[in-house]
């Protein structure tokens, strides 16, 4: 393909868990791209196999500041996704949300450039619906130890949909549910890793709650499958949109599959719940089905197995 040809991409979060995935996908679909992150939680070895690569560019900056380039498409990924990194500095994590989408949506209209905000099942809050449609407003506490990310996402999703109606911008809004696979951070405090990384370790599984609380979980490679099919849907089709895997499992559930599958001798403790933890979580997927004909296609025992393969090999 010759390069005036090839799409050019900016993926902002480009060198963590789901951006280094898309990188990937997109550098298949004969994009160039260009990656985006100041590695706070992103990492240089989730794109180290990429650096060689003459249509792949890293650069290090923070989406909190404005960044100039001229490019066809943008995904917005940039902000730290699991409670331990974005707790750590909450005034940030809210600045990358908001300030990083004002900056980013500022080049879209600024190069008429397509737009994907990376948005999260977290802007429901602990929902009081279930599942979670996408005309659900949420149940969200503004004010909590959880807030910075979650009302920091929603804020993000405000501005897109204010630049789409004032600007003319080309957006589209996607809801991420629980999302796993290899190049996790092993220390990121969700469950998925936190239990693999237990089990592999020989350490007791820890399970806040009862572990009656219940996940959908969905594989990394059936979402960056949806993020590409959301970026080429109609114009006059915005999202938002939920993407996740709507089979529903128990923690307890999670902990024994994750248990069998790693063959430890790892016993399962309980911990006190901490607050707002959502006690469901699970999409809604009928417009993704309907617009896009997309539903993941790998299922949880499979998709641990690949996540449990990555481990082995890290830690």
């Amino acid at each position: 393909m010759s390069d005036v040809m090839r799409k050019r991409v900016l993926v902002t979060g480009g060198a963590g868990f789901l951006g280094s995935h898309l990188c990937d996908r997109l550098l298949r679909e004969n994009c160039d791209v260009i990656c985006a992150d100041n590695l706070f939680t992103g990492k240089k070895a989730n794109i180290a196999h990429l650096m060689g690569n003459p249509y792949f560019e890293f650069v290090r900056h923070d989406v909190t500041f404005p960044y100039f380039v001229e490019v066809d498409e943008i995904y917005n990924l940039a902000c730290p996704a699991s409670p331990i990194h974005y707790q750590f500095d909450p005034v940030q994590t809210t600045k990358t949300s908001v300030h990083g989408a004002i900056n980013m949506l500022g080049l879209a209209k600024r190069t008429k450039a397509r737009i994907l905000q990376a948005s999260t099942s977290e802007v429901y809050g602990d929902p009081e619906v279930h599942p979670q449609r996408e005309d659900y407003w949420g149940r969200v506490n503004p004010i909590g130890l959880r807030s910075c990310y979650d009302e920091g996402k929603r804020c993000a999703e405000t501005l897109f949909f204010d630049y789409h109606r004032q600007h003319n911008v080309d957006i589209k809004v996607i809801r991420i549910f629980n999302t796993y696979g290899p190049r996790m951070h092993p220390n990121d405090g969700r469950v998925v890793s936190n239990f693999i990384v237990q089990a592999l370790k020989g350490h007791d599984i820890t399970i806040f709650g009862d572990g009656t609380q219940t996940r959908s979980f969905q594989y990394v490679d059936d979402l960056i499958e949806g993020m590409i099919r959301m970026m080429n849907t109609p114009k006059d089709f915005t999202g938002p949109v939920n993407m996740g895997n709507p089979n529903e499992f128990t923690m307890n559930e999670l902990a024994h599959l994750v248990i069998k599958l790693t063959r430890t001798q790892s016993k399962i403790i309980h911990r006190p719940l901490p607050s707002d933890d959502p006690k469901q979580r699970r999409p809604d997927i009928d417009l993704a089905r309907s617009v896009m004909s997309w539903e993941p296609k790998i299922q949880l025992e499979a998709g641990l197995l690949k996540t449990i393969d990555y481990f082995r090999s890290v830690l």
